[in-house]
Order: structure tokens, then sequence, then C-alpha cells
């Protein structure tokens, strides 16, 4: 059954709205940020600049993604607001690093982490060593005065040097009042340290007391080296996250061999320009978007679109920049170049999905906001409780409260907080992208794993999108090659795929077509032309109904196309039927099985087209749907969507990604169809490069599957805090361990999020 149109008046607006100000959109490179506190930080001295509309920070990334109106503020003006909340924005004077620069200092600074990791490891074993006398089957000859004057000799420089990125954060922190993953570190370590200190050098303090003085320069080393060893296997576990990024931008050819004044000449791709003529021979990679002028090859697409086997190109077919050319030499027109090629938009886009939040990450978010002051507060509680207690009982209370205050402190860890959900999305977006899948980022997996209702457009997405034309039916007096001859010449300027296709049969029996003198469209019925003196009308039964034209003759016709399932084009000539095109369009393959698929992830599938009630009837059953809309217009497409919003239904819609564009934007999830060459990825959620409609299943999936290791992740980062921090008040955990503990939260968030680099749908 079809669902009852729907109309709706809209009053104008008593008040007019001025256009919005311009907004540009940049990337910043962030360093020197540890945990959510810093993510928080960094976002929140961005918004406050006056003109900033949006200031996204990303922990995996270690990137900033601020939305500003450059009227109001400029760039130079980031700077100021990094660094006066205690960060490092990577650039080179006023100008952003280039993406090779950027990688060179993450290189840089995982090699000078790598130092102070080794370094510290270095000395914090003998210090091991020397702390264990006690326990060791034999001891060394040295009294216990000399081995605590040694451990404090081996432990300064592991504290002070190996750690000195935590005073330094801790430094940042108290400028602004604030705490972070750096002040827990600084000051667990730096109160093991200074007690240790003290029994070493005033000894009597202790003794006085009534204690025996013991040293814990071990639990500041081992604090130390442990935090540095979960540091740098986060860092390259983070450095595989955005794998796929980097294998798209491997794609991009270094230079492009040009033909100009006859001469081939081989010349860096930044200097290629569009219209240069490019020769390609067989193994290399092709370096622009453009159309084939001469020559015979297959190219692999696979690393664009997904399709694994070879397509083959011919003059007038395009190309891909990126692709590679497997067994012929051509030469093409370069059309796009540069940022403006089909491979540089899908990294970027790969890039700002990888950047974005999902919405599941403001609590973890809220939480960060007030974690680590309420660490330090659950800290001070449990060296107070464990002073009084010992106190109480007659017990030398300092040692082991002073312990658990730095097992607390230490134990407690943002870092899994902060990298969560972003890690998850960064391996998820670049998963789909190797797969062929054009995620725009966390928010948008979100609602592709909620959504309840999926609108499929008839053409282009059941069918194939290649419409041919099955019979002609000439009428009143009109014979086939004429009633083909003058629709074609009709729809010569046409940019419709029933007016190409109409085209495609005229020139296969070499009929004569000519352009029409004028040409009028009317979306989503037909188009009016005069040609050679007549008035020439080519659409569909409606259309011939609103011109007033008498369609007696053709309605029988029609009916019967329509009952075959094909697509009736009526043409009319000076207000009398000429005749019908009956054109197929085969469905596809797969769409059948897709809609099964649907069906059991609990997704509603409906079916929306312009075609007549019996066509729309015949390709619903045949594919399964459980509701189609017939008759609609790509004009009101958003209208349905609209009106299935208004059910409280989260409905995706899928189409050609242009002719459906105001759907996809209306959509709760925009997903695109296309090949990649002409396809409107800005209008779309979702791109689907390959053109598969069994990419829609895989892009839930792949959604259904992101979001629960994310809510793995997240359950694993409070579970673990909620847990263990009580287990370090009570002192059932040494700083040791609560050290090598935390540095295993981090690690464990990221290698679960990079699992999802083997997903297979």
């Amino acid at each position: 059954m079809t669902e009852p149109e729907t109309h709706q008046t809209v009053q104008p607006d008593a008040e007019t709205t001025h256009p919005e100000a311009e907004t540009l959109r940049t990337v910043l490179p962030i360093g020197g940020m540890s945990c959510a506190s810093c993510v928080l930080r960094v976002e929140n001295s961005l918004k406050k600049l006056s003109g900033v509309t949006s200031a996204v920070v990303n922990l995996a990334t270690e990137e900033a993604t601020v939305e500003f109106d450059p009227a109001k503020v400029s760039p130079k003006e980031f700077r100021s607001a990094v660094e006066g909340a205690g960060y490092s924005l990577l650039t080179a004077g006023d100008q952003q690093i280039s993406a090779d620069q950027e990688e060179q200092f993450r290189v840089k600074t995982y090699q000078r982490l790598k130092s102070e990791f080794i370094f510290s490891a270095a000395l914090t074993v003998p210090i091991v060593f020397l702390s264990m006398q006690d326990i060791l089957p034999w001891r060394l000859p040295i009294a216990t005065p000399t081995i605590n004057f040694l451990l404090f000799v081996l432990t300064t420089p592991v504290l002070f040097w190996g750690g000195h990125r935590f005073f330094h954060g801790l430094w940042v922190t108290l400028k602004h009042f604030t705490a972070d993953m750096n002040t827990l570190v600084a000051v667990g370590s730096t109160a093991a340290y200074l007690y240790s200190l003290i029994a070493t050098f005033h000894p009597s303090f202790f003794v006085r007391a009534g204690q025996m003085p013991a040293v814990y320069f071990d639990s500041a080393a081992v604090i130390v080296t442990l935090v540095l060893l979960g540091k740098l296997l986060e860092a390259r576990a983070k450095s595989h996250t955005s794998d796929a990024v980097k294998k798209l931008a491997a794609l991009q050819s270094k230079t492009a061999r040009i033909v100009r004044g006859g001469v081939e000449l081989d010349i860096p791709i930044e200097e290629v320009a569009i219209g240069d003529t490019i020769v390609v021979r067989p193994g290399e990679r092709i370096p622009a978007d453009g159309t084939v002028l001469s020559g015979f090859t297959t190219v692999d697409e696979s690393t664009m679109t997904g399709e694994s086997m070879p397509v083959e190109k011919r003059p007038g077919d395009q190309v891909l920049g990126g692709t590679l050319n497997a067994s012929g030499s051509i030469t093409f027109r370069a059309n796009r170049v540069g940022r403006e090629t089909l491979l540089a938009h899908i990294v970027e886009m790969v890039k700002a999905a990888q950047g974005s939040k999902a919405p599941i990450q403001r609590l973890a978010d809220r939480i960060a906001s007030v974690f680590v002051p309420i660490v330090i507060g659950i800290a001070l509680v449990t060296f107070a409780a464990w002073m009084l207690a010992g106190s109480l009982g007659g017990n030398a209370p300092l040692a082991a409260a002073l312990l658990n205050f730095i097992s607390v402190l230490v134990i407690a860890c943002p870092c899994a907080l902060g990298l969560a959900t972003p890690t998850a999305i960064m391996v998820g977006t670049g998963k789909g992208a190797e797969m062929g899948i054009l995620i725009k980022g966390g928010e948008v997996l979100e609602r592709l794993k909620s959504m309840t209702t999926l609108v499929l457009d008839k053409t282009g997405t059941i069918t194939l999108g290649q419409p041919r034309v099955e019979r002609i039916v000439p009428l009143n007096g009109f014979d086939e090659e004429e009633l083909l001859s003058v629709a074609a010449s009709a729809e010569s300027t046409s940019e419709h795929a029933l007016a190409a296709a109409i085209l495609r049969s005229a020139r296969a029996r070499r009929l004569e077509v000519r352009r029409a003198d004028e040409f009028k469209a009317t979306t989503g019925l037909g188009i009016t032309a005069l040609l050679n003196g007549r008035t020439v009308h080519v659409g569909n039964l409606n259309f011939l109904k609103e011109m007033k034209i008498p369609i007696e003759s053709v309605s029988p016709v029609v009916a019967q196309a329509s009952a075959a399932g094909l697509t009736a084009v009526v043409v009319a000539v000076n207000g009398v039927p000429a005749g019908v095109i009956e054109i197929a369009d085969e469905i596809r393959p797969e769409a059948a099985a897709v809609v099964r698929s649907l069906k059991d992830l609990g997704v509603r599938t409906v079916m929306i087209t312009g075609d007549n009630e019996q066509a729309a009837a015949r390709v619903a059953q045949a594919v399964g749907v459980d509701q189609y809309l017939a008759d609609y217009r790509p004009d009101r497409k958003a209208e349905a969507v609209k009106m299935l919003q208004s059910k409280g239904d989260i409905v995706g819609m899928v189409g050609d990604g242009v002719n459906d564009a105001p759907a996809l934007v209306q959509a709760d999830i925009g997903i695109a169809m296309g090949s990649g060459t002409d396809v409107a990825l800005e209008a779309a959620d979702v791109t689907l490069l390959g053109g598969k409609l069994s990419h829609v299943t895989k892009a839930i999936a792949l959604s259904q599957r992101t979001l629960s290791l994310i809510r793995q992740n997240l359950f694993w980062a409070f579970a673990y805090n909620v847990i263990l921090i009580p287990v370090a008040a009570i002192g059932l955990l040494s700083p040791m361990i609560a050290a090598a503990a935390m540095a295993t939260s981090s690690v464990t968030v990221v290698s679960n999020s990079l699992r999802l680099k083997r997903f297979k749908a």
C-alpha cells in the first residue's frame, strides 16, 4: 500500500533573517596533550575566542577542528589561545605545517619518548634490585644508608629527566588552577621521592616519631618508568589508528608525465593544471581525475570503490586519481587536480570523520572535567583516614598513609576515558574508507546504528540505473524511427537518465538527432522542446495531462507497460500523442537479499519512485520492501522523508546523491550511492563509492561493531577507575602495581579499538 499524499502550506516568516557570515574550517595539530582533561582545556580556550563557532579536540589524532568567522577572529589568535592553555600549536611561523612536517614532528616526539623510557628503565632495574635486598636470598655487603644514598642518586634523574614531561604538565596546570593526568603522576611520584629523601638524609625525623625509616625510591622510579612505557605503547598503537588515511594519502602520485608542445615532461604533481594532457603507462598510478583521450586499458579502482575487478577504460571514459593503470598506455585530460580530486576529497572526509566526536563521548567529557579533582580529593581523604586509623591503633601511620595516597593518585587514569571513543571512531571510519564506505563521523555512526526506517530510491539504487529502450510503440501515423528521432532530438540537452537511454538507442540506430531550438524541463514530469517549428512534449502521462493533451490513445499502452514493470515515456508532437517509448531498468541482483538483510537488522524498508502505482508495485513486490511510495517527483522526496520522521522514525535515505540531495539532507542519515565521480559527497552522511547496494548493510554492521567497541572501551575505562580506586584506598595495591595497571588501561582501550581493523561484514 502507498501512503496518502500530504500537502503542507508554509506561511512566510514575519521577520527576515540576514544570511550568515562566511564560516571557515581549519584543523590545528596540537602538541602536549595527555588525557581527556587536556582536551577539555584546549576546547574551552578556543571556544572563548570571539568568532569561533565550534571547536572539537580529538586526543587520538591530537588535532583541533575549529569553525570560525574570519571577520571576527584570525588563525593567529589560535596560537595564543592554545599556548595560553599550556599546549603547543604545531605551526611554522604563521603558516600551518604540512602533513609530512607534522608526521616528522610526531616521529621525533615518539623517539624522544622512547629515549626517555629506555633511560628510565635502565636505571629503574638496579633501583628495584637494590630495594629488594631484604627479600633476596643473598644481600650485597653494603650498609643500608649507603644503599639508600645509591637509590637517591639513581632515582633523581629518572624522576626529573625521564619524568620531566609530567612536571612540565603539573606546572602548566598549576598556572591555570586545574589538574590532569600529569598532576596525578607528578604528585604521586614526588610524594614517594620526598618521603624517601627525608628518610635518607634526616632519618632522625622518623626515629623521633617512633618509626624506622624506610625509603620508597623504587616506587617513584617505577611509577615514572611504567607510565612512560604505557605512553610509548599507547603512542605506537594510536599511530595505527590512522593507517587508513596514510594508505589513502600514499595513493597520490608524486609526479605526472604531461605532454606540452609535443614533448613528454615529468613534473611534480603540484604543477599539474586542469586541461593538461597526461600520459600513464602500465603499472603507474593515475595522478589526477580526468577523461581518457586515447588508448585502451584496464584500471584497478579497488582502493577507491572497493570493486575488486579491473574496469576497462576507453576514450571518453572517466579515470580517478590514485587508481592503478593495469594493462595499457593511455593519455587523458586532467579535469580535477590537487585538492579537487576525488582522492583528496576522500582523504579530507575521512580525516574530518576521525576528528569528530560521537554523542556518547559527551558523558566521558563531563566526567573527565571533574575526574582529576575528585581523585585528588579521594587521595587526601585516604591519607587522612589512614593517619587517623594508625594513630587510634597505636601504630606509626605515616608510611602506610603515604603509600595508599600515592596508589590512589597513580591508579586513576583519565587517559582511558579520553581515548575510549576517538580511537574506535578513527579505526571504524578508516576501515569503512578501505571498504569504499565513507562515514562522516562519530555522530553519523550512532545515528546509523539507531536507524529504524530506510528509504530507497528506485532508480539507480534498487535498479542498476542503466535504463535501456525496450520497446517503441508509435501512434497516430508516426513510425518507430521517426518517433525515436523526434524524442532523442527533444531530449538532446537533457541530463536525465531516461533521456540518455533514448539518445543511446537513437544513435545505435544511426538516426538523425538534432539540437532543439528551445528547451524547458518540468521537474519530475517531462520536457518541452521546439524542434523545426514543432512543439514536442516528452514525459510521463501526468505531464501530458498538465499540458492538456488528450491521452485516450496512449493510456492503454502506458498501462500495459507499467504492468510489465517498464517505464513509459510518452511523446506528443503539436498536441497530438505520437507514441510511447518503453524503457527498462534492471533490478540489482543483490537488491532482494539486501532488503532481507535490512529486515533481519530490524530496519523497515520503503521504496520511493516517480513511477506510477503499477510499475512501483511490481518492483516493490520483486525486492520485498515493506512499503512503497509512487508518483513522487524528486522535489517531493524530501517531503516523504519528513512525513516518515513525523511518525517518530529515525529515517535513512539512499539515493544517487545528486537528484536526491534535498531528501538526503532531510533524512537523519543520508546515504549516497555512486561510482565516486559524480556523487554529491557533501549532501550525504554516508557515501558508498562502489555503488553497491550491499554496502548499505555493511555500513550498518560496521556502525554497530564500532559502537559496541566504544561501549566496551567506556565500560573498561569507567569500571577500571570505579573498582581500582577504592581497592587502592583500602591499601590493597602498592604504588608500583597501581602504575602498571594505569599504564595497561590506556593500551587496552587502544588495542581493543584496533580490533576493528579485522572487521568483515
